[in-house]
């Protein structure tokens, strides 16, 4: 397993401004005005089944930028798009546990979660559906996915976020394919940051986008800023390790600015001059 080619600071953000950085896969940690949550953490060195102290799954190629929770700020806010064993890491949401911590989950995934007294609040959202965690307005959105853990529960729910302040929108898009979801996000004030999966689509392109697709569903959604994820961490599909981000770049060729994070461990701030 390789070592995750920057190691970033968070406790060192300011409380004002939007701060991020990519611990790995999907796993994004943000803080937005002082606030800050993380999606679908994933910290260890394996995620699949697990049976006590083992795991049948998959090995990490590249390790997480931060694996200890001490290295983390207090998180007020887990997001979890959908129950697949890659977003929805049990042992890891065991080191989150925090009477302090709000989760924010997909529909009928609460019982994966260990007992509500270990977090502030655990709360399910539909797509459409809002929720409130102090100043950040959460939004299901719908994705082009599914949701089951195991192929017998189906019914399980998926989802991006839509992520608001007073100040700032941040979208979350999960795991998804092609979809013109995204474009009913628009509204006069642009997204922000859009944290968008980019891998895993050799051969699976009817479930996750390819990086041209995470470009346009972007753009759908006015997105000044791309945070892309869900690769360089886990063999999942055929491409060649670094091709999801190398295309994203094409993309990008005129705004490369727009894409802020390219390795594992990478931070990035911005402060907007008005509301």
């Amino acid at each position: 397993m390789a070592r995750p080619p920057h190691v970033p600071n968070p406790l060192e953000w300011p409380d004002t401004g939007l701060h991020a950085t990519w611990l790995g896969h999907s796993t994004a940690l943000v803080k937005v005005d002082g606030v800050t949550f993380i999606t679908d953490p994933v910290l260890g060195d394996w995620c699949g089944f697990n049976f006590g102290r083992v795991t049948l799954g998959i090995k990490r190629l590249t390790g997480p930028a931060l694996e200890d929770p001490h290295q983390l700020p207090h998180i007020d806010l887990i997001l979890l798009s959908h129950a697949h064993l890659d977003h929805f890491d049990k042992p890891t949401l065991r080191l989150l546990e925090n009477s302090g911590t709000t989760v924010i989950t997909a529909r009928n995934t609460r019982d994966l979660l260990r007992p509500r007294r270990r977090y502030k609040s655990i709360r399910e959202l539909g797509w459409g559906e809002q929720a409130r965690v102090g100043p950040l307005a959460i939004r299901g959105v719908e994705v082009n996915h599914w949701g089951a853990r195991m192929r017998t529960d189906a019914w399980r729910g998926y989802n991006g976020y839509l992520i608001e302040t007073d100040r700032y929108r941040i979208v979350f898009g999960g795991d998804t394919a092609l979809t013109d979801s995204f474009r009913g996000l628009r509204s006069r004030r642009p997204v922000d940051l859009a944290i968008m999966p980019i891998g895993a689509y050799n051969p699976w392109i009817h479930v996750h986008c390819n990086p041209e697709q995470a470009w346009r569903m972007a753009q759908d959604c006015r997105a000044e800023f791309i945070l892309p994820v869900h690769h360089q961490t886990f063999r999942l599909s055929s491409e060649p390790f670094h091709e999801p981000i190398e295309r994203l770049l094409d993309c990008a060729a005129n705004e490369p600015r727009r894409v802020v994070v390219t390795g594992v461990g990478q931070e990035w701030s911005h402060e907007k001059t008005n509301a």
